[in-house]
């Protein structure tokens, strides 16, 4: 009988470990690293019609948001270095969706405000979004998309220190 519950036991354990991949195996790393490029490169095509570069979209929606914004603020909120976004301003303001003007307080200061062009791309911005989403989540229902969101918010909180390891209990309460 005791050999029963150890082959018993045995196979309980090879399922736990089947479901989930080792700590390191890339597994995880790689299936959200290829989501991440197919879903810029769906979107970066809807965006091109617009005359949007990759990236071009995310500056152009933290300004429709606050609009005035230094450089080094847009840098910070989209994750990218100074330089970057100095790049990427000065390639906006010739194709015209944004223009820098000069705080009217601080001199010293520069901020970089939409053009009536860029305002007219917010829209064409939100609609390549949508579109791009849209064909992201066929298949997949209402809770599933819930719980797919709510897992890659938790994984973001985890790996930017925002977010407190859960407990193995409140892991094991998920399953």
């Amino acid at each position: 009988m005791a050999k029963k519950d150890k082959a018993d036991k045995d196979r309980g354990e090879k399922k736990k470990a089947k479901k989930k991949s080792p700590p390191g195996s890339g597994v995880l790393s790689a299936a959200v690293t290829q989501v991440a490029r197919a879903m810029r490169t769906r979107l970066s095509h809807g965006l091109a019609e617009s005359g949007l570069y990759p990236g071009q979209d995310g500056v152009v929606q933290l300004l429709a948001q606050e609009d005035g914004q230094t450089p080094g603020a847009l840098a910070h909120q989209l994750g990218v270095k100074a330089p970057t976004m100095t790049r990427t301003i000065g390639r906006m303001e010739a194709q015209g969706f944004v223009q820098r003007r000069t705080d009217d307080r601080d001199g010293r200061l520069t901020k970089v405000y939409l053009t009536d062009e860029g305002r007219g791309s917010v829209a064409r911005i939100a609609e390549a979004m949508a579109d791009c989403e849209t064909l992201a989540v066929q298949g997949l229902s209402g809770k599933e998309l819930k719980t797919l969101v709510k897992l890659l918010s938790l994984i973001d909180d985890n790996l930017s220190g925002h977010g407190e390891a859960r407990s193995a209990h409140e892991a094991d309460d998920d399953d």
